[in-house]
């Protein structure tokens, strides 16, 4: 008691309450002012196409010729209205009224229509949105108007880009609230099964929840500052990535902290200890993903772009939290915060146990995996590998080279269904045509190659006022010229947002250019066929970045070279064996039609970086151990000693991204799949087995070239665990 009690007076008090309180307010503070921002996001996100456009490309430099031809940033929403047979004159005559009060809405400039199909049996109209209106809100207004004055009968559709910027708009919507709820709910059952406790969940939470909300406030500043590009997609994975990550850095921490609590009965000693002993692998961690992710600054897609340094900043927040906010309420809580099962203190004699083959002292299933490791390590490792190789076969039926728009909404979705009504009865490209920019003196030539080009209905040159010069008798006969340009508009035979209309896009710019070579096909096609084939650039060139950075940070932490290269040709093999199996499960489960060309990256970066972590948190134990031990006893110490955290938080990581199927948006659904199977692929078999079992097959020269990889031999008198091979090394002194 005295002893107890003369500790606890060694510790000043500025270090045992007035530092823990202080960093607990500021967080307070932090949350105070984040917490409400969250409902602000919408301020600054936005989910029109604009935001996704790679920032160099031909859609993209068409786009910016198109803004200079118009006098707003409208966006076209087409009205179709559908009857089950051929409209009548008195039908045709009551649908005609419903221009008059399209107009009323005050949406935008003029509405076009009515357009009657050839079959007679459907109407379009186009009602142009303008840049000063919420899309979402016209749309809703506009559909609102047209079902209430069709004739009776008849299904109406308000669909084309601003119905489809709508829908998805509406699908992000559970993004604030249904997504976190989800995320949270699943980490606290989670933790409440590992550690058995009330109170340490709740902390642990509240330490993914500060690390959010100071987020949030973060990247707002950052999007209403202009230097950023926030949308929907990006908004998701931030919530996600945080809790995922900061509960992970936690989980570490506490394990330390539990482990420091079993050795003293003076919490701020503990947490010190904890501190100085999770401070390396926990920055090593959140440096690796951060770097990773802001490697997507070298994408050329906006939306790639704009996503690194959004979740680079989440990393921040959540490591920031981790080694501040959760170590002062340890500070302040102690044992307390592991009740009602309190760790308890270990005699000094039992504390550091003489490791002969690092089993010592273990129990469980990690003891029979530690055993199963030294036993067979070249089995193991051997056939985990073999079994990697073979889930990567699945790669091979992988399509990622984007969907239609109509695929990414998996709700129903009025939109969509307009695009099926247009595909029915019009030119399945109205309301979104491609858009040719040609020079003046060319015009004619270019508007002649592009109506003989293959997959374009129709197409006409721009007059001033935005009157198609169609040839008719008394048509107008002066194009918009804006710099020596010209605008051609090209409606499509398919879906604008087809494969066959991309393929459309493809010979048009090819029969362009051979008339102008300096001629530009844009539209919302265009947008698409570039956006993929940026998509797939990008891997070549961000994927090697990210594996050297990785490759540095790992070869700085562990002082060897041997091992890091072993880590990451490991994690590299994961994330093909995820991708394998989660093609097979897209294709053949799921009955995707394909999947965005930015999944692999983003799964990539994901499962990479986050996967990395994991083997950063094992082999920072487990040369630690082996300074103290020997290499091989090292090996099977370190792993089962984060056994338990470790998969604990694969468990946690997977949860929350789990949590991102509840959006009903396709990229967000395989992303969370993939990166939760990913995840658990890394966490069971590569960190459990195939590492350990790697690294205990090569020994001491793991760490080459570090002073680890010289030993000499170990006393041969030592017993040995019944089972597991005689050791042959212990690092030099």
């Amino acid at each position: 008691m005295n002893r107890t009690k003369a500790a606890r007076e060694r510790v000043p008090f500025w270090l045992r309450w007035l530092i823990p309180v202080v960093l607990v307010l500021v967080w307070l503070g932090l949350a105070g002012i984040g917490g409400p921002t969250f409902g602000r996001l919408e301020e600054v996100s936005s989910n029109d196409q604009a935001s996704f456009l790679p920032a160099s490309a031909e859609a993209t430099e068409a786009q910016d010729w198109q803004a200079k031809f118009r006098d707003s940033d409208e966006v076209p929403g087409i009205v179709v209205i559908e009857n089950s047979g051929a409209f009548t004159p008195a039908q045709l005559g009551e649908v005609a009224g419903l221009r008059t009060k399209i107009e009323e809405l005050k949406l935008g400039s003029a509405v076009i229509g009515p357009i009657p199909s050839e079959d007679g049996r459907a109407v379009q109209f186009v009602a142009p949105i303008g840049d000063s209106v919420e899309v979402k809100e016209a749309v809703k207004e506009l559909r609102d108007t047209v079902a209430e004055g069709a004739p009776a009968g008849m299904q109406t559709y308000v669909t084309g880009p601003a119905g489809l910027a709508a829908d998805l708009t509406a699908a992000f919507g559970g993004i604030d609230g249904i997504l976190l709820l989800v995320a949270l709910s699943a980490v606290f059952v989670i933790l409440l099964v590992v550690y058995r406790s009330l109170l340490l969940p709740i902390m642990v939470l509240l330490t993914s929840v500060f690390a959010l909300c100071a987020a949030i406030l973060l990247v707002f500043g950052m999007a209403k500052a202009g230097w950023i590009q926030l949308n929907g997609q990006s908004q998701g994975i931030l919530s996600i990535l945080v809790i995922g990550a900061a509960t992970d850095y936690a989980l570490l921490f506490v394990a330390r902290f539990r482990e420091a609590l079993t050795h003293t009965t003076n919490r701020t000693a503990a947490v010190l200890t904890a501190w100085k002993a999770s401070f390396e692998p926990i920055l090593a961690s959140g440096a690796t993903v951060i770097i990773a992710l802001l490697c997507l600054l070298f994408s050329d897609l906006n939306s790639n772009k704009a996503l690194g340094p959004v979740a680079a900043a989440g990393i921040v927040c959540s490591l920031f939290a981790a080694l501040t906010l959760l170590p002062a309420f340890m500070a302040l809580l102690g044992r307390a915060a592991f009740w009602p099962f309190r760790p308890k203190l270990v005699p000094a004699d039992q504390r550091e146990p003489e490791l002969v083959t690092g089993l010592e002292g273990q129990k469980g299933l990690w003891r029979a995996t530690g055993s199963l490791v030294s036993r067979r390590p070249r089995t193991i490792w051997i056939g985990s590998v073999l079994l990697l190789v073979a889930a990567s076969a699945g790669l091979l039926q992988l399509k990622a080279n984007g969907v239609p728009q109509t695929d990414v909404i998996l709700t129903a979705s009025n939109a969509v269904d307009g695009q099926d009504a247009l595909a029915r009865h019009f030119d399945a490209g109205s309301g979104s045509p491609a858009v040719v920019v040609a020079d003046q003196g060319r015009a004619q030539e270019v508007l002649d190659a592009v109506k003989a080009a293959d997959g374009v209905g129709e197409a006409y040159l721009l007059a001033q006022g935005s009157v198609p010069i169609t040839g008719a008798p008394g048509a107008p006969s002066d194009p918009d010229v804006r710099e020596g340009k010209v605008l051609i508009n090209a409606t499509l035979n398919s879906a604008a947002d087809s494969l066959e209309a991309e393929e459309a896009v493809k010979a048009l710019r090819n029969d362009v250019k051979a008339v102008d070579p300096g001629a530009l096909v844009g539209g919302v096609t265009a947008t698409a066929l570039d956006t993929n084939t940026t998509a797939q650039r990008d891997l070549v060139i961000i994927i090697p970045v990210v594996l050297v950075v990785i490759l540095f940070i790992l070869m700085l932490l562990l002082r060897s070279v041997v091992a890091p290269v072993l880590l990451v040709l490991s994690v590299v093999l994961s994330y093909a064996a995820a991708m394998g199996v989660s093609a097979l499960v897209f294709n053949n489960l799921l009955g995707f039609p394909g999947a965005d060309a930015t999944v692999p990256l983003f799964g990539f970066v994901f499962l990479v970086a986050l996967g990395v972590d994991y083997n950063i948190f094992l082999m920072s134990r487990v040369r630690e151990e082996s300074i103290k031990h020997g290499t091989r006893p090292g090996i099977l110490r370190g792993l089962g000693v984060t056994g338990g955290v470790i998969t604990s938080a694969g468990v946690v990581l997977a949860a929350t991204f789990a949590a991102l199927g509840v959006i009903p948006i396709m990229f967000l659904v395989q992303l969370a799949f993939i990166v939760a199977f990913g995840v658990l692929l890394d966490t069971v078999l590569v960190r459990s087995l195939l590492v350990p079992a790697l690294a205990y097959d090569i020994g001491p020269k793991i760490w080459w070239p570090g002073k680890l990889a010289r030993s000499r031999t170990a006393p041969a008198e030592k017993p040995r665990e019944p089972g597991v091979e005689p050791l042959e090394e212990v690092p030099s002194r």
